[in-house]
């Protein structure tokens, strides 16, 4: 499992974009996981799947409410990330209302998941091989907090939590 002190691995997420910018054009897009955190603070989050209850609820809810005090301390970017394709997890940032704060990148393949050996296997209630539920908070490609979630909580992972930590 990645610790603090690791780098984030060299693999590559997805994130659908709404509309066409610099660099990037309609639709899912690459996103370089090294090249994209080099040189930013970055507060990611992983949950088992898009529109799920508590993902839903009060995990995406709790980066959004927490959004400006984390700018505040100098997080750059907010990341959700799952094991869900572009497709699904742009559709979950228009129902989140996330465009702008937090983005919602795919894991399609647990690619990520499987690099910081942070799976969780729902095979037997039907959802495949899914991400932990944790956060984190990277510096410069590294990771300089980790919170992993025990199975079936929600209490260290949540935005006030790496909001703490950012602050320390």
């Amino acid at each position: 499992m990645i610790k603090v002190g690791d780098e984030l691995p060299a693999v590559t997420l997805s994130e659908y974009a709404e509309v066409e910018g610099d660099g990037c054009s309609l639709g899912p897009n690459p996103v370089d996981v090294r090249q994209a955190a080099a040189g930013k603070a970055i507060a990611v989050f992983a949950v088992p799947g898009a529109f799920t209850p508590t993902c839903s609820a009060r995990h995406v809810p709790s980066y959004l409410q927490h959004h400006d005090a984390l700018k505040a301390v100098g997080v750059d970017e907010i990341w959700c990330l799952s094991v869900n394709d572009a497709f699904v997890m742009g559709a979950w940032a228009r129902d989140q209302k996330t465009a702008g704060r937090i983005r919602m990148l795919a894991d399609g393949d647990a690619a990520f998941a499987k690099a910081v050996g942070l799976t969780l296997d729902l095979v037997g209630k039907g959802l495949g091989l899914r991400s932990t539920r944790y956060s984190m908070l990277v510096r410069n490609g590294r990771v300089a907090a980790l919170n992993v979630e025990g199975p079936g909580k929600f209490e260290v992972s949540d935005g006030a939590t790496l909001l703490a930590q950012a602050k320390g």
